[in-house]
């Protein structure tokens, strides 16, 4: 078990001993009180100050100090020091889950939400032996540290742009397909019956009622069933042999997966509509927050736009014909002037990005580099590392596909309908796709100048790891408000889902420039919420959702773990426990 001890790092220490302390805050109160003692005399009576106390408590309950608190209260009491005037650091303390403080910081976090809300209510009225619970956090972090060193060894470009998109874009056309009325009421079949059989899973069958009958329990109970198997061929995969043996620690540990995490959170609330069109509501507004668009500009832009309607008639009338001419002189520079800047500003960053390409790594060995890198630098954290197996050259280059031609674009013009609305746009697209592919140069294939430059770019704006501790950061802020489970939620009624949808529509229409919104819609404001709605409703169903949502679990775990795909949860246990 020596590799789940923590790492040794240094103790943090401090200049000022507590003796000195003491002294001068002593010395300090001492001379304070004396001059306020005098103060008083000198002035009579004073308006008596609110001490701090009685403050109100300003303290963010996502803060590092508050977080640091929440673990050393619920998981690691019983391992401090107590004789000690400071607290060792919380990496001496606990076992690392990843190579990162400030990723561990956060889900040590979840991990002790998690074990006070749904592990201490029942077990301390059992014995307060907190054993069991420090084996449940061993077992956790050898399981996030071979996660960690999976996940370096997947293409996760990819992952985000190729494989996942192609779920969505099949989920899109399934839902369109299912939904597309062609027979009138009598002859008519249940929307959810022909995507089940377009996109069918053993977990969701058969098709529920809609009055809660025996068919719903009896998919309910697939269901359940599903995500079991599902958690126990994980920790088949990841656990270690003397941990897999303990039939309670695993039991205990599936159960808080697949009914907690995966049944509650993934087959539960993230798949009602309303949910999913306020997180994407909440995602836009982020997005809109960040868009670099100070006072300055806004007045900026409202100035050119009210010159931009202002006829040129309205514009010269006021003016006498030297003045005139004085006039369009001066717009005619500056728009010389502008254009000439534009044309430079273009050239440059053209000329800069094509001599930056020429210096990035191939994507394909990429892949191979970091694979050692990460081998070598997580060295105490997986003790099986001799087992990664690196691909050769060759054999890489053929599973790594061309940025220009993964499936998010082909999910966007199906999102954006754009063959039908804009075919000429569509086809100008794919024009130039395939002469970027095929063309001079083939900039756009695999290990192109066009291809590293937007895989340079995904690296450094969308796969920034220093970015992960403040994305766990926020989502335990949104799914644990004050550390804490929020109080159930009532479902919002037919009407107020319909309000929630028609918000997430505005929102995402505010993104989008009033331009281009003239182009694509056109018509009035209330069209094109009207239109954004209808492209919404892709997730109108939960059952259809449920299809979606399992189809991206199912990917990421067999991704991180390919035996998953080759054997069955059975196989696994007896290769292991043999």
């Amino acid at each position: 078990m020596s590799r789940l001890q923590p790492r040794s790092k240094a103790i943090s220490t401090s200049n000022v001993s507590p003796q000195s302390a003491v002294s001068t805050v002593a010395s300090s109160a001492t001379g304070s009180n004396s001059a306020a003692t005098s103060k008083d005399i000198a002035s009579g009576p004073q308006t008596p100050v609110s001490r701090p106390g009685n403050r109100p408590s300003t303290v963010d309950p996502v803060s590092d100090r508050s977080t640091l608190f929440l673990i050393r209260r619920t998981l690691c009491s019983h391992l401090v020091d107590k004789g000690r005037s400071t607290p060792l650091p919380i990496e001496n303390i606990l076992p690392p889950l990843t190579s990162s403080n400030g990723v561990d910081l956060q889900l040590y976090a979840f991990i002790a939400i998690i074990i006070r809300e749904f592990v201490h209510t029942w077990y301390t009225k059992i014995t307060p032996d907190p054993m069991f619970v420090e084996e449940v956090v061993k077992i956790i972090a050898h399981c996030t540290r071979a996660l960690e060193q999976r996940i370096r060894n997947v293409d996760l470009q990819s992952v985000l742009f190729d494989e996942l998109p192609d779920l969505l874009d099949v989920h899109l056309k399934v839902h369109r397909t299912a939904h597309y009325k062609l027979h009138p009421s009598p002859l008519e079949v249940s929307p959810r019956t022909i995507y089940h059989s377009l996109w069918p899973m053993t977990c969701l069958s058969p098709v529920p009622d809609d009055d809660g009958g025996p068919l719903s329990q009896q998919q309910m109970n697939n269901e359940a069933v599903y995500r079991q198997m599902l958690v126990q061929g994980v920790l088949a995969v990841l656990l270690p042999t003397e941990d897999l043996e303990n039939d309670c620690l695993t039991t205990l540990v599936g159960q808080i997966f697949s009914e907690m995490i995966i049944g509650g959170a993934v087959g539960g609330k993230a798949a009602e509509p309303w949910l999913l069109w306020e997180v994407i509501t909440k995602v836009a507004e982020v997005v809109q927050n960040q868009l670099p668009r100070s006072k300055a500009k806004v007045r900026l832009e409202r100035s050119h736009s009210d010159v931009g309607r202002m006829s040129p008639f309205d514009a010269t009338t006021q003016m006498s014909k030297a003045g005139r001419l004085k006039w369009h002189a001066q717009k005619t520079f500056w728009l010389v002037l502008q254009y000439i800047f534009l044309a430079w500003t273009a050239l440059r960053f053209l000329f800069n990005t094509i001599t930056t390409a020429s210096s990035l790594p191939p994507r394909s060995s990429a892949r191979k580099e970091s694979t050692k890198d990460s081998s070598h630098s997580t060295d105490h954290l997986t003790p099986n590392k001799s087992n990664i197996e690196t691909l050769p050259i060759g054999e890489d280059l053929e599973l790594k596909k061309p940025i220009i031609k993964m499936k998010v674009w082909s999910f966007v013009d199906s999102l954006l309908d754009l063959s039908f609305r804009m075919p000429w746009l569509s086809g100008t697209i794919s024009m130039l796709q395939w002469a970027a592919l095929t063309g001079f140069g083939e900039v756009g294939n695999t290990d192109g100048i066009l291809d590293k430059i937007l895989s340079h770019a995904i690296d450094t704006h969308v796969l920034d790891p220093s970015q992960l501790p403040s994305v766990l950061r926020n989502a335990r802020a949104a799914l644990f408000p004050n550390n804490a489970p929020a109080p159930p939620r009532v479902i919002p009624s037919p009407a107020e889902q319909l309000l929630i949808r028609k918000k997430c529509a505005e929102t995402i229409l505010s993104l989008i420039p009033a331009k281009i919104q003239d182009i694509y819609f056109g018509g009035g404001r209330e069209k094109r919420v009207a239109e954004v709605e209808e492209v919404l409703n892709m997730f109108d169903d939960p059952y259809c959702n449920k299809h979606l949502l399992y189809g991206i679990v199912e990917l990421l775990i067999v991704r991180l773990m390919p035996e998953l795909a080759e054997k069955g949860v059975e196989e696994l246990f007896e290769e292991r426990l043999s």
